[in-house]
């Protein structure tokens, strides 16, 4: 899908979608290609004289394959991430091609800041004349976006936390911590694509601080030294969660490892207690003639006697060491 956005009676951003047939308009500002075509691709190739990177190119993780500049065209690579409310988050490579007169940006993936900042043209909100305006406004929706999920997964962190070492009732029962391992998994993946993505745009707002001129561009390379330090508090938050999502998942192995050992301990111990017991019913099992205890009266609940008590005392003796 191929959109042109373009200002509308000299306010904001309007966009319209482009087929086939149809010419880019000559006021475009911003080309967005979401899953191009190749006729798109081609179109937009022509209209600029400029080659856009393949999807194979865009995968490329070498820093020159993700920033380079052609004359005065800047072609900048970086991970976004998508679908962070669901189960299985993603990340994937969305390539910003900034020329002296528009920008375009091809991408595969549709993140919420991209929808977001489209319907804000939509409803004539935005407020841009230049490429390089529109795509600090991207990249600040995407940074504003990304400060958000890092703090819903703090605060999901935190719940976590509460979860695994607040005491918990008896009649609660038991924590299940295959949920919360799982869980926390879930937030590690996500952390990773953070950072990730977070590195990513960090390097592409240093090539773009490096490539801007001077003059030319004070308002953007001001909004890029901003973006600059978001970037690097994020950075920085995400690395916080990170070290507590890794902590609560070696402290969840350790209380599962503490469950495990106290099964363990209980059967012991209720094995060495039977142990008695068993040995004095085998002793009387036996099929021997002259065992002179077993023709009296009181032979019966003598043996019944014997073996309750050979089964109490190793109980009473465990429980004073406090081994139970």
């Amino acid at each position: 899908m191929l959109k042109a956005y373009q200002q509308h009676n000299g306010g904001g951003l309007k966009g319209i979608s482009i087929g086939e047939a149809d010419a880019l308009p000559e006021g475009a500002i911003w080309l967005d290609l979401l899953n191009p075509t190749l006729e798109e691709r081609r179109k937009v190739d022509g209209s600029l004289g400029l080659e856009m990177p393949t999807r194979a190119d865009m995968e490329e993780i070498e820093i020159s394959s993700r920033l380079y500049q052609e004359d005065s065209n800047l072609f900048m690579t970086a991970m976004i991430v998508a679908q962070t409310d669901t189960d299985l988050p993603t990340a994937d490579a969305v390539t910003f091609v900034l020329t002296p007169e528009r920008l375009v940006t091809i991408r595969y993936i549709d993140p919420q800041p991209f929808r977001t900042y489209a319907l804000r043209c939509e409803r004539s909100v935005v407020n841009a004349f230049r490429a390089d305006m529109v795509l600090m406004q991207i990249v600040d929706a995407i940074v504003d976006r990304m400060a958000d999920i890092l703090e819903k997964t703090g605060s999901d962190v935190e719940i976590i936390s509460a979860e695994v070492f607040s005491p918990m009732p008896e009649k609660m029962g038991r924590r299940d911590f295959q949920s919360i391992l799982r869980r926390l998994g879930q937030k590690h993946g996500l952390t990773s694509k953070m950072r990730e993505s977070l590195l990513t745009i960090m390097r592409m707002l240093t090539f773009l601080t490096q490539s801007l001129d001077n003059k030319a561009n004070k308002e953007v390379r001001a909004h890029v030294k901003t973006l600059v330090r978001d970037v690097q508090s994020l950075q920085d938050h995400s690395s916080f969660v990170a070290t507590k999502v890794g902590y609560l998942q070696d402290g969840t192995l350790g209380l599962i490892n503490n469950e495990q050992n106290n099964i363990i301990k209980i059967m012991s111990v209720a094995s060495i207690v039977f142990l008695p017991p068993t040995l004095f019913a085998s002793i009387w099992g036996m099929n021997f003639h002259h065992m002179p205890e077993l023709d009296e009266t009181w032979a019966y609940p003598f043996a019944l006697g014997v073996i309750i008590i050979s089964g109490i005392m190793p109980y009473l003796f465990f429980k004073r060491r406090g081994w139970l």
